[in-house]
């Protein structure tokens, strides 16, 4: 025939001896040694050679094994690998045949299971939570595997420019939940409808970079008046504010502080890793200062190993809300709780002059790079303690603020 096509006839197909023997056009009978017949389309697919099974000639005679080949030729030359598509197909078979969850329970439980444990801080896992709920409003009742392109649009257009960074974390969240129902076998291989490169980046406008700001915080020298009217309040929120300043912590390290990380004794708290957000266990010295205030608060649970040390009313951690509440109280607005630790470095750097390493050291931040860090086996303890004494000192407005902080240098 034509262009060496329908080699094979009826009669051959029934006799041909073992081996593949081509009717042309990439068709090949296969006969193995048992005598077992069937059909394969051989093709050339972006430079690699591909093989493909098309079924048996009991069930597939020769005149409808051509037809297929026929349509299988038109989709490599169309740009379609026939073996991935069949694929996708049998894919796609199965997740029809699976009781499909909508894509709001889906989120919640793969969020639950596989991402709240890892993240430390409450406050993340609460945007997470809010991001996949109040933004996600219109996905959440539709199946998993219904979810498309028009539907992630639909979710990031409203916030997309006015709230870029949030918007951002939304989409990456969306393609994590996404990628996950694929796993689980929601939803067939293909293309994620929430992936950026290739795909949204030219639908929408590229996010706008916004200089991550930092936390306001309040002058150095304002800090000893603030923290004289902090001590004449009397609340457990006010003493977990105070020691969170004095130790220059993160409020969720301080509120979620308990007993068995205190050693009164060595007047030394120990941050285990799981709470750090550089997962690294961080020692804090205890000021004379820090301890009185622990010391105050600890008849509340009697020091009891796995109690909160700033527990609320529902024995859970005090909440952030409580923080602000104190200073909002105080006719403090322009501060964050966070911003403290840039009013400490502030003094050490202006009103000290405390090695940089050293300050970083008390802040729990990571100086130099990774050969640096690798070869330094110490944690500086002796020298923190003294410059957080000399804050806790200065913040309790017992002496000026130091003109020169030279001899830590030689404290072990």
């Amino acid at each position: 025939m034509a262009n060496g096509l329908h080699r094979l006839s009826d009669r051959g197909v029934k006799t041909a001896k073992a081996g593949k023997h081509a009717d042309g056009g990439g068709l090949y009978l296969y006969v193995d040694s048992a005598g077992s017949r069937r059909w394969l389309f051989i093709y050339t697919f972006e430079g690699k050679r591909r093989e493909m099974g098309l079924g048996g000639l009991n069930s597939l005679p020769l005149a409808m094994a051509r037809e297929e080949s026929t349509k299988l030729r038109l989709m490599v030359k169309s740009g379609t690998d026939p073996l991935n598509a069949k694929h996708e197909k049998c894919e796609a078979a199965k997740v029809a045949k699976k009781e499909i969850p909508s894509f709001g329970s889906f989120a919640d439980q793969w969020f639950e299971t596989a991402v709240a444990p890892s993240l430390s801080n409450p406050k993340h896992a609460d945007q997470w939570r809010m991001t996949l709920t109040i933004y996600c409003a219109s996905m959440r009742p539709k199946p998993i595997n219904a979810i498309d392109t028009p539907d992630i649009l639909e979710a990031l257009d409203p916030i997309w420019l006015s709230k870029p960074e949030t918007a951002s974390r939304l989409r990456g969240r969306i393609e994590r939940v996404l990628d996950a129902a694929h796993v689980a076998g929601h939803r067939p291989t293909g293309l994620n409808p929430a992936r950026w490169k290739g795909h949204l980046a030219l639908m929408l406008p590229k996010p706008k970079k916004l200089a991550r700001g930092h936390h306001t915080a309040m002058d150095w020298q304002d800090i000893p008046a603030f923290m004289k009217a902090l001590r004449d309040r009397d609340s457990l929120s006010a003493r977990a504010l105070e020691l969170i300043i004095l130790t220059i912590t993160r409020a969720s390290e301080t509120l979620g502080a308990r007993w068995q990380e205190i050693d009164l004794d060595q007047a030394l708290w120990i941050i285990p890793a799981s709470r750090m957000k550089g997962r690294q266990e961080h020692r804090v010295p205890l000021s004379p200062e820090a301890l009185t205030i622990l010391k105050a608060v600890y008849p509340l649970t009697q020091g009891q190993a796995q109690a909160l040390i700033f527990p609320s009313q529902k024995s859970k951690p005090l909440s952030l809300t409580s923080l602000e509440a104190v200073r909002e109280r105080m006719g403090v607005t322009g501060a964050t709780t966070h911003g403290f630790r840039s009013s400490f470095r502030d003094w050490a750097g202006e009103a000290t002059s405390a090695p940089r390493e050293v300050a970083e050291g008390c802040l729990a931040h990571q100086i130099g790079n990774a050969v640096e860090r690798a070869y330094r086996r110490g944690d500086a303890l002796g020298k923190r303690r003294a410059l957080l004494d000399g804050w806790a000192k200065y913040c309790s407005n017992k002496e000026p603020p130091p003109a020169n902080f030279a001899n830590i240098a030689n404290i072990g």
